[in-house]
């Protein structure tokens, strides 16, 4: 019973990390460059400290949601073994 729910799932999360990745690693360039953009525009000093902090958190969060999303990807093939030993069946199949 618990394979057949978690097969639907484990397998959309295999089709949706590639997708994932790349509209993450776009997203976060794209997002990095205005940012720096903005950074490089400002003026004032405190312009330009409020830009460079909202780069430096922009580069922060675009790291960690990339290692998080290959981290998953790389503990799939775990995670599916552990579901299938949980659940005493080997109907969930890994990439």
């Amino acid at each position: 019973m618990f394979a057949s729910v978690a097969a639907p799932i484990v397998s959309l999360l295999n089709s949706l990390m590639a997708p994932l990745l790349a509209i993450v690693g776009a997203a976060g360039a794209q997002y990095c460059v205005v940012l720096g953009v903005k950074f490089a525009k400002a003026e004032e000093p405190q312009d330009r400290e409020k830009a460079k902090g909202a780069l430096k958190n922009a580069i922060i969060g675009f790291i960690l949601i990339f290692v998080l999303i290959l981290a998953l990807n790389l503990l799939m093939p775990q995670m599916i073994n552990w579901v299938n030993q949980q659940a005493g069946t080997t109907v969930i199949a890994s990439k």
